[in-house]
């Protein structure tokens, strides 16, 4: 009997439609019955929905790998026929003979900025290493800037498109350009979390980057195994209710390891909040539903860990650096009003 594939049920899902199916995988159809208990698709779908979005974000991440390695052949190889000479002779050419020599001055600073990991190992020993590392990551962005360029040469489209995923802003804090932004990114962090602390560093670029045409839109995601994640997020409500979010949001993860009570109130008084009104709200926790409802809307669309975020619905996850977010907000601003396949 005909079935349909699991990757045609994650995208459905995360598309927010119905796939396309026989009768028997209709909503209603019955997949198993326990004693008087009919359990439905519908309900196993919604059940499974936050892991079929993972796979098929991840599915179609690996499509994009191969399809980019393609491109990337298929344009070396059109060129180096232009040219009347092969592949080979002509990456030797366009890519190793750019390279250049690392300076010293860029094999210091890769020094510097390990050397609490190199086991006290001196510049000189570890320095073939750092240049055969430096000369990588040439080679990898000179190739890169070389393929960019063959695009712009040889008409290239692309037609393989990302799962999309619906999701709320909810009326959540949030800076940036507003709702005429063509790009809208949704955030879910933990304040406790040591990754979601690291991405704020490329969320900041991505903001100074892009000005009006990025929205960012926090919403709250405390681990349960961050016991002061959870007091942080209620003070940030707290602190917004007084309309000093940002300000406040930025002294939790600048002071991540000092998260305490007493903590969470001598930075309400630093960032000019009233003391007392931010006392009696972090007592009070008005806003524990609000906070388990970004919990509860992440966990629907995939959200297992933080931070992740959500790019016009497009999900990365993880501490990525700013070059990722960059790559997904140029292909959304490429596209037409800022919307994938319009």
């Amino acid at each position: 009997m005909r079935r349909t594939s699991i990757t045609a049920i994650a995208l459905a899902a995360t598309l927010g439609v119905a796939p396309l199916a026989l009768a028997a995988d209709a909503p209603d159809a019955p997949v198993a019955t326990v004693g008087s208990r009919t359990i439905k698709r519908a309900e196993l779908e919604e059940k499974v929905r936050p892991k079929m979005i993972e796979i098929e974000n991840e599915r179609y991440e690996a499509l994009k790998d191969g399809l980019d390695e393609m491109i990337s052949d298929e344009l070396l190889k059109q060129e180096a026929t232009a040219r009347g000479v092969s592949p080979d002779d002509l990456t030797k050419k366009e890519v190793d003979e750019k390279l250049g020599i690392p300076s010293d001055a860029d094999i210091q600073k890769v020094y510097d900025e390990n050397k609490a990991q190199l086991g006290g190992q001196t510049l000189e020993q570890v320095k073939p290493r750092i240049v055969q590392y430096l000369q990588q990551q040439k080679t990898e962005e000179r190739r890169s800037a070389f393929i960019a360029e063959l695009k712009a040469k040889h008409k290239t489209t692309i037609a393989l498109r990302p799962p999309l995923v619906k999701i709320e802003t909810a009326g959540r804090p949030e800076r940036g350009a507003g709702a005429k932004a063509p790009v809208t990114i949704v955030e879910f962090s933990d304040y406790q979390c040591p990754f979601c602390k690291k991405a704020e560093e490329s969320v900041d670029k991505v903001m100074k980057a892009y000005g009006d045409k990025v929205r960012l839109v926090f919403r709250d995601f405390p681990l349960p195994m961050h016991p002061n994640a959870r007091p942080a997020s209620e003070a940030a409500s707290c602190a917004n209710d007084q309309g000093k979010f940002w300000e406040y949001h930025a002294k939790l993860f600048g002071n991540q390891g000092a998260l305490s009570e007493d903590n969470l109130k001598g930075y309400a008084k630093d960032v000019g909040l009233d003391e007392a009104k931010f006392a009696k709200c972090l007592a009070d926790k008005p806003f524990k539903a609000v906070i388990d409802k970004d919990i509860e809307d992440g966990s629907k669309v995939g959200v297992t860990c933080t931070p992740a975020f959500f790019i016009n619905g497009r999900m990365i996850s993880g501490a990525q650096p700013f070059e990722k977010f960059k790559e997904v907000i140029d292909e959304e601003l490429a596209s037409k009003d800022g919307k994938p396949g319009a």
